[in-house]
This record gives C-alpha cells, sequence and structure tokens, in this order.
C-alpha cells in the first residue's frame, strides 16, 4: 500500500485496520466469506477502468474485447458450476439480482408469494421498506410453530387464495436445507413464476450439499461472496426461454455500466469452485455448522429448528433472558463477531430481536474444524453467561487471539 499510504494516508490507516480486524476476530456473520488473494487481484485491477454496457459481442462502447472474455468466462463458468441454461453475472448485489427478476415477470401491484422476513426470509422478498414491498403485492408465508420447518400447506393455501404472479423459496436465515419440487409443484397449479433465492447455500448447492433449484425455478438468484466465497455481487440463473427478457432488464433495465473489475473476480471465484479442494472445503463448512450447533445445544441453548443442515444456525436467547442486540455487542467487544437477527414469531423489533445467526463459512476458509467449532461454542457460552463483563471479555480476546493466531489470514497484508 506505498502509493496508497503516500495519496491517502487516512485511508491506508482504515484498510490496515480493516485487515488486521479480520485476522484477528472471529468471524461468524453466515453472510461473510474471505475470498482469495488472486479474487482481491482480480478486484483491484485495471478492468475497474473499462465501460462495457452491454453484452459480450454486442456493447455500446468500443474497446471491449479483452472484457468481454472475463464476462464470457464468468458466464461459461456459472453454468458449469450449476448445470443452468443461462446466467447472467452482471447484478451488482443479490438485491440488484432479485430486482430484475421481479422486473421481468411483474407489473407494479401483482402478487408475490414470500417468506416472511422474520421468519427467515429477506428484504427483497417483500419488507415494506424495501422496493419489493413498496411496488407489489407480497402475501408472506412462514415456517410451522412446532417445527419451525416451512410450511407448505399454508404456502398452498395462500397460494390458492391469492393467485400470485411470483412464489419465492429462499431467504437469509433458513438453518435447513430447503426442497423446491414442492414449490414448483405449487407454482404449476396456480400458475406462477417461481423464482429461487440461494444467496446463502449457493456453495453447498454447487458442491451437491444441498437440493438444486436449477431443474424447478424458473428463476434462480445468488450473491457471490458466501459460501461461493467470491466478489461482493449477485448473479440470475434461468432457463433459456427467459433469457433475453431477463438480460433486457439487467441491462438497461436496472443497471448501466457493468463492473468489469468484480466480473472477472467472479470468474476466478467460479473457477477455484470448480476444483476438488473447494467441494471438500464445502463439505467442511457444513461439518463445522453441525459441530458448532451440537456444542451449543450441549450448553442448553435454543436452535431454532433444533439445528442446522447448512452453514448457519439461529440461536434462540429468549429462554437466556438476552437479546440479540446485547448479545451481538457484547461478542464484538470479546473480538466474536455476530448478527442480531429475528427468530420465527418475533416478538422483538429488528433492531433488537430475540437471536443471532451464526455461520461457519469464514472460519472454515481459515482451515478450522470440529474442534475449534467445539472451542469456539465455549467462548460464546462464557461471553453470553457473563453479559457486560468487562474481565471476561478481556480474557476471551486473548483466547480469541490465540486461536485466530494458529489460522492466519492474509498474512502478506500485514508485514
Amino acid at each position: 500500500m506505498v502509493r496508497l499510504e503516500q495519496v491517502d494516508p487516512e485511508i491506508a490507516k482504515a484498510l490496515r485496520a480493516e485487515t488486521e480486524r479480520q485476522a484477528r476476530n472471529l468471524e461468524l456473520i453466515a453472510s461473510e466469506n474471505f475470498v482469495s488473494e488472486a479474487v482481491l487481484e482480480a478486484m483491484g485491477s485495471v478492468m475497474t477502468n473499462k465501460y462495457a454496457e452491454g453484452y459480450p459481442g454486442r456493447r455500446y462502447y468500443g474497446g471491449c474485447e479483452v472484457v468481454d472474455i472475463a464476462e464470457e468466462l464468468a458466464i461459461a463458468r456459472a453454468k458449469e458450476l450449476f448445470g443452468c441454461e443461462h446466467a447472467n453475472v452482471q447484478p451488482h448485489s443479490g438485491s440488484q439480482a432479485n430486482m430484475a427478476v421481479y422486473f421481468t415477470l411483474l407489473k407494479p401491484g401483482d402478487t408475490v408469494l414470500g417468506p416472511n422476513l422474520s421468519h427467515g426470509g429477506h428484504l427483497t422478498m417483500g419488507s415494506p421498506v424495501n422496493f419489493s414491498g413498496k411496488f407489489y403485492t407480497i402475501v408472506p408465508y412462514g415456517v410451522r410453530k412446532d417445527t419451525e420447518l416451512i410450511d407448505f400447506d399454508q404456502v398452498r393455501d395462500l397460494a390458492r387464495q391469492h393467485r400470485p404472479k411470483l412464489i419465492i423459496a429462499g431467504g437469509s436465515a433458513f438453518p435447513r436445507a430447503i426442497e423446491f419440487k414442492p414449490f414448483r409443484e405449487i407454482a404449476d397449479e396456480v400458475g406462477a413464476a417461481l423464482m429461487a433465492d440461494i444467496a446463502h447455500p449457493a456453495g453447498l448447492v454447487a458442491a451437491n450439499l444441498h437440493p438444486s433449484p436449477i431443474p424447478y425455478a424458473d428463476f434462480t438468484t445468488t450473491t457471490t461472496h458466501k459460501t461461493l466465497r467470491g466478489p461482493r455481487g449477485g448473479m440470475v440463473m434461468c432457463r433459456g426461454a427467459h433469457a433475453q427478457a431477463l438480460d433486457k432488464v439487467v441491462m438497461p433495465g436496472v443497471q448501466g455500466g457493468p463492473l468489469m473489475h468484480i466480473i472477472a473476480a467472479k470468474a476466478v471465484a467460479f473457477k477455484e469452485a470448480l476444483t476438488p479442494q473447494w467441494r471438500e472445503y464445502q463439505h467442511q463448512i457444513v461439518k463445522n455448522a453441525r459441530a458448532l450447533a451440537e456444542a451449543l445445544i450441549a450448553r442448553e441453548y435454543r436452535l431454532v429448528s433444533g439445528g442446522t443442515d447448512t452453514h448457519l444456525m439461529l440461536v434462540d436467547l429468549t429462554n437466556r433472558g438476552i437479546t440479540g442486540k446485547d448479545a451481538q455487542e457484547t461478542l464484538d467487544r470479546a473480538w466474536i463477531t455476530v448478527n442480531k437477527n429475528t427468530i420465527p414469531f418475533e416478538t422483538r423489533s429488528p433492531m433488537v430481536t430475540s437471536g443471532i445467526r451464526i455461520g461457519t463459512p469464514a472460519v472454515t476458509t481459515r482451515g478450522m474444524k470440529e474442534p475449534e467449532m467445539v472451542r469456539i461454542a465455549a467462548l460464546i457460552d462464557r461471553v453470553l453467561t457473563n453479559l457486560g463483563n468487562a474481565s471476561v471479555e478481556a480474557a476471551v480476546r486473548g483466547e480469541v487471539q490465540e486461536l485466530t493466531s494458529k489460522f492466519p489470514l492474509y498474512p502478506e497484508r500485514l508485514k
């Protein structure tokens, strides 16, 4: 960072501090991960300089023959990775990927059946503060109170009653695997399109560790930075019949020039994801999540749905008398990073919540395995059992740093 330190020492200092924080802390936010040095190089490349509105071979600007190669590689690798007929790799985020599907299929006011935000859904699936809730008529479905699994009887009844144009499967806080075939059957019965949002389990889907929506969904959206371990961005996959309409919506419908440096980084991440080593990494994510969940349950924490099939778990802190907000803040002071999260049938506000969401992709990237998960559960328990105790937080910080130092992150960047 020699040049950056000369040009902007304040930003250079902030970047250094963030590198140190990521290396030092236990990163347990389920939607975060650590990209490879190769992905970082692509993101910081000269492709950031190039405008490339349009698609490979059909650009509005000249000089795109090289960036076309990067986008074509990203598309081809995405199709191979997921077995889809068409992939658009230009969306800047998962939210814009979802917006592109809405705009491809719907008109303002059309009815959408999607997962309730507090039951595991996402802002773009109908939150009133989001474009989805502002532009469309949203009918939310949830999970069963007894099992905390998706209530397909409710989904079917609501679909028959409201006849939605679009049904959404997926979300940001489902700890259990989602079966897409029942959604397809319900969509066919009422004449709806089906969109699957696999932003969270996309890596598991690619590694055949989670059911794939590709055979069932008309559109499948994902981010590229969670379990996929790529750059921050989005992607839409669809059946060939929808390809032309989707591409027109992504550009010029909701976006202008694509971020070619990010698309190049997506291509790198997809290439990494096609290797046996990456698939073994996905297996370890799941094994680590189960080990961490079991260790928390052994310490009498209640997990939503009783555990996890994926990379994440929801911890209901109600029986501990702790809010999600308090848990997040005290764990953060102990250098354990989680996020407060609503739980099904939530009674508190989204800014307070009754639970926390925990995920294993980032710690697995560092090389941690099941024994470390047991230790992490013990550290979490020490902090939450002694809520607000500064001496306990300080002691745990020391143990966290001891643990993370054994699994270094970006060591060359800390020299």
